[in-house]
């Protein structure tokens, strides 16, 4: 009897051993998927911050810890290149206008001498897209902005 009692003893004990590494290996299972979680997201705060920080020196500002340093030159070239890219388009646009001929494809707008051909379908895609660009531009103006004043979101 005393014989059975402990091996009853010991076999519980391996089992209750058992048990808590069950239980240890599945605790350190939900630590290290909370650790790659926490981590995940820090790299893409990083990568967030690293893409907002590109957008900003494509117009010569750049922040260092919580200085703000803005290049004037590059950002007066910044906006003087977008201003003459949209002069020569309006200029070219006015000329063909005035000379009566305009063929854009994407757009679905012909003008010739004596007709105006409108592809209703094409223009409102074209519409839609150049709606989409013009929001994401003032989007990035004013996350430029507000970064520049200390802003956040």
């Amino acid at each position: 009897m005393k014989h059975t009692l402990l091996t009853m003893f010991t076999v519980l004990i391996f089992l209750g051993c058992q048990d808590n590494k069950n239980t240890q290996a599945k605790h350190d299972a939900e630590i290290a998927q909370q650790a790659r979680e926490e981590l995940l997201a820090e790299l893409k705060e990083k990568e967030k911050r690293a893409q907002e920080n590109d957008r900003l020196s494509q117009i010569g500002i750049t922040t260092v810890g919580s200085k703000i340093i803005i290049d004037t030159n590059k950002t007066k070239g910044f906006f003087k290149d977008l201003g003459n890219k949209m002069k020569n388009r309006i200029e070219k646009l006015s000329k063909d206008i005035e000379e009566g001929r305009i063929k854009n494809k994407d757009v679905g707008i012909a003008i010739d001498e004596s007709h105006i051909s409108v592809d209703l379908n094409r223009t409102n895609n074209f519409l839609k897209k150049w709606g989409e660009k013009m929001e994401k531009f003032v989007k990035d103006i004013d996350t430029i902005m507000k970064e520049a004043s200390g802003t956040k979101n």
